[in-house]
């Protein structure tokens, strides 16, 4: 029987990357109460996008093909198309359960019914009005207070941080330079950043920076041990726990 992997994560906080992707397929509603259903996770992830109707989903990619194998687009589809569309397993198979992608709303409401975080990824440059709508779905849910924004977008951070100030934020970043640095620290978010290039150098500037710091995506338990016993406050991962 399939489980997640289980580490000494010390004080880190370990964040289910799209719910529990090594286990069921990523970005689902099975994903995400597999996450929620194991007391060691402090949030769920997620990747929202905008349907041409107006309404916001979970999916990673701004295609289905890579989960359905029907080629649709995201954003110039209607929610009710993209619900229809019937996802694969994470087995790659279409006979085990009936799975659909998810709207923004099942997703804050898994989280705030396992009392997880929900860490959401505001996937693509977002129309600062876009963002607010996202907000606002997530406040009338209950659960704002309990939502870390993430996303690779300076547009979609600086519209966070103009409707929400001092709300928790994370800069999604491939690796640490000046640039990124100088971001994070006007713009007082923190950091979400691939593990391969942090050194321990990379990490304790980070940390000297005041700045909280996520590691994604990590599935080795060496590799997360090592960096939960340096302080990392998250780790994003898809199978350990």
């Amino acid at each position: 029987m399939a489980d997640t992997v289980k580490i000494n994560s010390r004080n880190t906080k370990m964040i289910a990357h799209q719910g529990l992707f090594g286990l069921e397929r990523g970005n689902t509603n099975l994903a995400f109460v597999a996450a929620g259903n194991r007391e060691k996770y402090y949030g769920i992830e997620t990747d929202v996008h905008r349907t041409s109707d107006g309404k916001y989903v979970c999916i990673h990619d701004s295609n289905t093909k890579s989960v359905s194998g029907l080629d649709m687009d995201v954003e110039s589809s209607t929610f009710e198309e993209l619900r229809s569309v019937r996802l694969l397993s994470v087995y790659g198979e279409h006979d085990l359960w009936d799975i659909r992608i998810p709207s923004l709303e099942e997703y804050i409401s898994i989280c705030r019914h396992y009392g997880k975080k929900a860490i959401l990824e505001l996937k693509t440059p977002l129309e600062d009005e876009y963002v607010k709508e996202i907000i606002d779905i997530i406040d009338k849910l209950g659960h704002l207070q309990d939502t870390i924004f993430i996303s690779f977008h300076t547009q979609d951070i600086l519209a966070v941080r103009r409707y929400l100030p001092g709300h928790p934020a994370q800069f999604l970043t491939g690796a640490w330079n000046d640039e990124v640095k100088q971001f994070v620290l006007d713009n007082k978010v923190d950091i979400d950043i691939a593990y391969p290039g942090v050194t321990d150098d990379i990490f304790d500037e980070m940390k000297d920076c005041g700045l909280e710091v996520n590691l994604w995506t990590i599935d080795d338990p060496e590799i997360a041990e090592r960096f939960a016993k340096h302080g990392a406050d998250y780790i994003t991962t898809n199978i350990l726990e």
